[in-house]
C-alpha cells in the first residue's frame, strides 16, 4: 500500500466522476482568495538561489533557537529580516503578477528599507538601544529607523494574508499617535512598540522565531513520508464500508492528517484530493462533498499534537506547558469531529448511500507494516508531555526521527523491491522540506509581527481596560451575554485575518475582559474559547479558505459549500460555550474537588455533549430514520441545546425531549416501513 492504493482510489473516483477540479482549478480559486497562493514564478537559476536562502533561512533557524545566546532583541531582528527578505522574493506586488523572474526595482527598496535597519538594530545593540532605554526617548534617526521597518513590514503582511488586519493596526495606530486618540508622544509611542519587547518583538513574533518555525518545519518533513497516505488508508479500511463511508473516511482522515499540518487550508487540499471524488462517486452532493472535507479539515488546527501555529502562542500568554495545552484540547477536538461525523452520517441515511465494498478497500493487515511512519508522532507527544526537552529540542529530535523514518521507507522499499518509490525520503526531498519550513513561516510571522504592533497599542494606550469597561457595562456581568460578543468579534475579525494573528489580538483584548471578577470565565477557558473562534472563521462565509479550497476540488459553488461546511462545523461553534460554561471539559475543577466526582463529572459532560450534538445535527438535517417536520425539528434541537448547558434539571429535561423525538421517529419509520 501507498502512493499505489493512493493513485488508484483517485483514478477510480474520477473515472466515475469526471466533474472533479483539476489542481490548476485549485490553483486559480486559491489565487482569487488566498494571498498566500499568490507567488512569484522562479525558474533555472534564480529558483535555484530562492530555494538556496529559503533551506539557509531554516537551518539558520533551527540553528538559533537550539543554540544561540544573544539577547532576545537581537535573534528577533535577525529573523524579521531572514522574514523580509524571503517574503519580498516570494510574493509579488499584486495577484496575477505572473511573470517569470520578474523582481522590479520597487521591490528591492521595499525589502532594503526593512532589512538594513533591522540588521543595523541588531548589531548596535548594546551600544545605542540600550543607551536610549535608559532614556526612553529617540533621536530622529532612531524614529525613522523604526517607522521604515513598520512599513516594511506592514507592506510584506498586505501581500501575504491581506488588507484586514492592516485595517486593525492602523486603526490602533491612529488611536495611539493622534491627539484626538491617546495621545500619547510620538517617539515615547515608537520606543515602546519598536525597541521593547512589548510591541513588534513581543510575544507573537518571539514565539514564531522560537517554535512555530520548527514546528512547520517538522510538518514538512513529516508530510514527505508518506504518513498522509498512510492515514487515508487506515481511515478507508476502518469506515469506507460503512453507509456513506467516503465522506467518514474523509471526516478521519482530516482528524488524523491534522495531527500532521495544523493547517486548514492544506488538510483540505491534501486528505480532499482523494475523498471529494469517493464522495460524489457515492451519491452527495458536489457542495456537501467540499462541506465535509473543509469542515473536517479544519479541525486539524485544534487537533493535539501539533495543533495551529496558535496554540504555540496560548501557551505563551496562559504560562502553561504547550503539552498541558494539547492534553486539554483533545476532549474538545473528539466532540468536535463527532459532530461532523453524526452529520455525515444522517445526511448518508437520508440519501440512501452505500459504502464502498470491501474487496476495494485496503486491509488493516496490509497497513500494520508501515505503522513505523506514526514513530515521530509518538515520539514527539512522549517529549513534549514528558517535559524531558524544552519545546524546540522536542520538535528538533522529532524531526530527527522523521528523516530516520524515511531511510528505513527507503530500505523497506529496496528490501521487498516495492516498485513505488514515492515515499522514499530523497535529497531533493530534504532539501524540499526545508524551503516549505521557511516560506510556510512568512505568512505566519508576517501575521505575528502585526499582532505584537496590535498589542503594543492596546498595552501603551491602556485601552484594554477601557474594553473591558465597555464589555462588562454592556452585558451586565452576564457571562453569556459577554461570551456572545466575543464570539462575533472573533468570527468577524477571522474573516480576513489568519488564526495566529487572531488569536493574539484576541488574547490581548477579550480574553481578558472573560477572565475579569464580574464575567468569571477561567483563563485557560477564555484563551480556548478565542482560539476556537478564530478557527472556524476558515469556514465561515463570506470568507471562508478551507470551503473555497474544498469547492475548488468538488467542482462546487464556494458559497455554498461554505454555508454547507457551517452546518457540519456546529459543534465548533458550540463547544466552546459548553467549557466556558462548564471547565469541567477543560479538566479545569474548583478546588477540592475529589478524583471521584471529576471522573463523574466528566463523564456527564461527555455523554451530554455527545447526545445534544446529536440533537442539534439532526434537526440541521432534517432527517432521523425518516424525515422530520418542523415541530419535531424545533424540539430536538432545543433538547439538545438543553444538554449542552450546565446542570442536572437542563439536562434531565434535555434528555427527556431528545429520547422522546427519537423514540417517536423510530415507531413512525416502522409503521411506514410496515405499511
Amino acid at each position: 500500500m501507498g502512493s499505489n492504493e493512493k493513485d488508484r482510489l483517485e483514478l477510480e473516483a474520477k473515472s466515475v466522476d469526471a466533474e472533479v477540479g483539476t489542481e490548476a482549478d485549485l490553483d486559480e480559486v486559491m489565487k482569487k482568495y488566498d494571498r498566500e497562493s499568490n507567488t512569484r514564478v522562479w525558474e533555472g537559476i534564480p529558483k535555484l538561489v530562492v530555494k538556496s536562502i529559503a533551506v539557509l533561512i531554516s537551518l539558520y533557524c533551527m540553528y538559533v533557537t537550539l543554540f544561540s545566546q544573544a539577547a532576545q532583541n537581537v535573534r528577533l531582528y535577525n529573523f524579521l529580516a531572514m522574514m523580509l527578505v524571503l517574503g519580498y522574493l516570494t510574493y509579488p506586488i499584486k495577484k496575477g503578477n505572473v511573470k517569470v523572474n520578474s523582481f522590479p526595482w520597487y521591490d528591492a527598496v521595499f525589502m532594503l528599507a526593512g532589512v538594513i535597519p533591522l540588521l543595523y538594530c541588531s548589531y548596535v545593540y548594546e551600544s545605542i538601544i540600550v543607551v536610549q532605554a535608559r532614556k526612553v526617548t529617540l533621536n530622529p534617526v532612531m524614529c525613522i529607523l523604526a517607522v521604515v521597518v513598520i512599513l516594511s513590514l506592514v507592506e510584506l503582511c498586505r501581500r501575504c494574508v491581506g488588507l484586514p488586519i492592516l485595517c486593525v493596526v492602523g486603526a490602533l495606530m491612529l488611536y495611539t499617535f493622534l491627539p484626538f486618540g491617546a495621545g500619547i508622544k510620538y517617539d515615547k509611542a515608537l520606543y515602546d512598540l519598536f525597541y521593547t519587547l512589548n510591541g513588534l518583538l513581543g510575544a507573537p513574533i518571539n514565539v514564531c522565531a522560537k517554535y512555530i518555525v520548527l514546528f512547520i518545519i517538522f510538518g514538512a518533513f513529516l508530510e514527505r513520508t508518506g504518513i498522509s497516505t498512510f492515514f487515508i488508508n487506515l481511515a478507508n479500511s476502518v469506515a469506507g464500508s460503512a453507509s456513506g463511508g467516503p465522506a467518514k473516511v474523509a471526516v478521519l482522515s482530516s482528524a488524523l492528517c491534522g495531527m500532521v499540518s495544523g493547517s486548514s487550508v492544506g488538510n483540505t487540499v491534501t486528505t480532499g484530493s482523494i475523498t471529494i471524488p469517493m464522495m460524489k462517486k457515492t451519491g452527495y452532493k458536489p457542495e456537501f462533498a467540499g462541506a465535509v472535507e473543509a469542515a473536517a479539515s479544519t479541525g486539524g488546527q485544534i487537533m493535539p499534537p501539533i495543533m495551529g501555529a496558535a496554540a504555540f502562542l496560548m501557551a505563551e500568554y496562559t504560562g502553561e506547558p504547550y503539552g498541558k495545552i494539547a492534553l486539554l484540547a483533545i476532549l474538545p477536538a473528539v466532540l468536535y469531529f463527532t459532530g461532523i461525523f453524526i452529520a455525515v452520517h444522517l445526511e448518508a441515511k437520508k440519501l440512501g448511500l452505500k459504502g464502498i465494498p470491501r474487496d476495494q478497500l485496503p486491509k488493516i493487515g496490509t497497513l500494520m507494516p508501515k505503522i513505523y511512519l506514526l514513530l515521530p508522532l509518538v515520539v514527539l507527544v512522549w517529549l513534549v508531555s514528558s517535559g524531558k526537552r524544552t519545546m524546540q529540542s522536542s520538535a528538533t529530535i522529532a524531526i530527527i526521527v522523521t528523516i530516520a523514518v524515511g531511510i528505513i521507507t527507503n530500505i523497506v522499499n529496496n528490501v521487498t523491491k516495492n516498485p513505488d518509490k514515492s515515499d522514499n525520503i530523497t535529497v531533493s526531498k530534504f532539501f524540499d522540506a526545508l524551503e516549505a519550513g521557511a516560506k510556510g513561516t512568512i505568512s505566519v510571522a508576517a501575521a505575528c509581527a502585526m499582532a505584537g504592533l496590535v498589542a503594543g497599542c492596546i498595552t501603551t494606550t491602556g485601552l484594554a481596560s477601557k474594553l473591558i469597561t465597555a464589555i462588562v457595562r454592556v452585558s451586565g456581568g452576564q457571562a453569556l451575554i459577554a461570551l456572545f460578543l466575543t464570539m462575533i468579534c472573533c468570527i468577524v475579525l477571522g474573516m480576513g485575518v489568519p488564526t495566529t494573528a487572531n488569536y493574539c489580538i484576541m488574547a490581548s483584548t477579550c480574553a481578558p475582559i472573560l477572565m475579569n471578577d464580574a464575567i468569571g470565565i477561567p483563563m485557560i477557558c477564555a484563551h480556548f474559547f478565542v482560539f476556537y473562534f478564530g478557527i472556524v472563521a476558515d469556514i465561515t462565509p463570506p470568507v471562508a479558505l478551507a470551503a473555497y479550497a474544498g469547492s475548488a476540488i468538488a467542482k462546487a459553488p464556494p458559497m455554498k459549500t461554505a454555508f454547507n461546511a457551517t452546518r457540519l462545523a456546529i459543534a465548533a461553534f458550540i463547544v466552546p460555550y459548553i467549557f466556558a460554561m462548564n471547565p469541567a471539559m477543560l479538566f479545569q475543577f474548583e478546588a477540592g474537588t475529589s478524583t471521584a466526582m471529576m471522573v463523574i463529572q466528566v463523564i456527564q459532560i461527555c455523554v451530554t455533549s455527545l447526545l445534544g450534538l446529536f440533537g442539534v445535527a439532526a434537526a440541521l438535517n432534517g432527517f432521523l430514520y425518516r424525515p422530520m417536520n418542523p415541530l419535531f425539528r424545533g424540539l430536538i434541537a432545543a433538547g439538545g441545546l438543553c444538554m449542552m448547558i450546565p446542570g442536572t434539571l437542563t439536562d434531565v429535561f434535555g434528555l427527556v425531549v431528545v429520547g422522546g423525538v427519537i423514540v417517536f421517529q423510530r415507531m413512525g419509520a416502522k409503521k411506514s416501513a410496515a405499511a
